[in-house]
């Protein structure tokens, strides 16, 4: 599937990825490791590499790459066929450098902030197999690179019908308007929190359906020709409300630190500005501004909790919603209930 038997790229690529796989080094070291004279392991002459040079294997990576969309399609050829799952995904990593053209600054998932870095989006078969890959710019946001994706299971791999799987990050409200929906495909993905409190709120998801049932599927007038399937879960309530006590307690230590700053005789902390920011800080750094009543004056720093709001969130703690254009025929472990 890389390439033809007996081809130099082709089979250093497969050393490359033997390597990755047994002992991941640069591509320094690996080149030394596979050579005769400096070998550290037998897979240069099982593959029948000879002496190998650091450059060539720079060289069958820019060779691989050009060879990347062929692959690709025979990827796709043997683990997709019309109507199967597609699992999706985005994720990033950090660079070691600065002159890469699509590093850039954003969140890191690897814990390194100070470091550039790069997206890519990655497509699977039902069982796991990576089929398709795209990097993107560092400071991509994670919806964006689905039209991409969209784009490449239409037109490249020609299917007629796939479902895309993928939280609610990657497929926003936006992304099924201007992307999925347009290109005819299915696909699963969940609600958010808010959007889930909202409609138990408006009373049209009702915590009732759930006294004999942990399961179901229901149908609503804001999700025209989708259905939602509605799960309860204590545990992830539980979970939920642990984590809750915990940043409610952290931001109310930090604010109570700024408090005492504003009051203390010698030196205070003034200007309504000037405290604004730094309670600004606390929330955002813990996400908890929806949770606290504050009132701030150039003399002044009070907060309390806003018990409505903490309690609303947590009424719906065990609860989460997958969101899906799949018919009733692929929900059958679930009680359907239509309002």
């Amino acid at each position: 599937m890389v390439g033809p038997a007996g081809n130099r790229c082709r089979d250093l690529v497969q050393a490359l990825i033997v390597s990755r796989i047994l002992d991941p080094a640069s591509n320094l070291a690996t080149a030394r490791a596979l050579s005769p004279d400096t070998a550290t392991s037998g897979i240069g002459e099982r593959l029948g590499l000879g002496e190998i040079d650091e450059d060539e294997f720079y060289a069958a990576l820019d060779w691989l790459n050009e060879h990347q969309s062929a692959i690709e399609t025979a990827l796709a050829k043997r683990h997709l066929q019309g109507g199967t799952r597609a699992l999706y995904d985005v994720s990033s990593s950090y660079l070691e450098g600065r002159y890469c053209p699509l590093a850039a600054r954003r969140y890191s998932r690897d814990g390194n902030p100070g470091k550039l870095q790069f997206t890519y989006s990655r497509l699977h078969a039902p069982d796991g197999c990576p089929v398709a890959l795209e990097v993107f710019a560092g400071n991509t946001g994670d919806p964006a690179p689905l039209s991409a994706q969209v784009d490449m299971l239409k037109q490249r791999f020609r299917f007629d019908r796939v479902v895309l799987v993928g939280d609610s990050s990657m497929i926003t409200e936006a992304r099924l308007r201007e992307d999925i929906k347009p290109a005819g495909l299915d696909w699963i993905t969940a609600l958010r929190a808010p959007a889930i409190q909202a409609l138990v709120a408006g009373g049209r998801l009702q915590l009732t359906l759930f006294d004999e049932r942990i399961m179901a599927a229901i149908t609503l007038s804001d999700f025209p020709g989708e259905r939602l399937i509605v799960c309860r879960n204590p545990d992830l309530a539980s979970e939920r409300c642990r984590r809750r006590s915990e940043l409610l307690e952290a931001t109310e230590r930090q604010l109570a630190r700024i408090k005492a700053a504003v009051g203390r005789p010698r030196d205070p902390l003034h200007g309504t500005a000037v405290i604004a920011l730094k309670v600004g800080a606390v929330l955002n750094r813990h996400e908890m501004a929806q949770h606290f009543e504050l009132d701030i004056t150039d003399a002044g720093c009070r907060f309390t909790r806003k018990k409505d709001v903490i309690d609303a969130e947590a009424a719906t703690d065990d609860l989460y919603v997958i969101r899906t254009s799949l018919g009733a025929a692929c929900l059958d472990d679930a009680d359907t209930v239509r309002s």
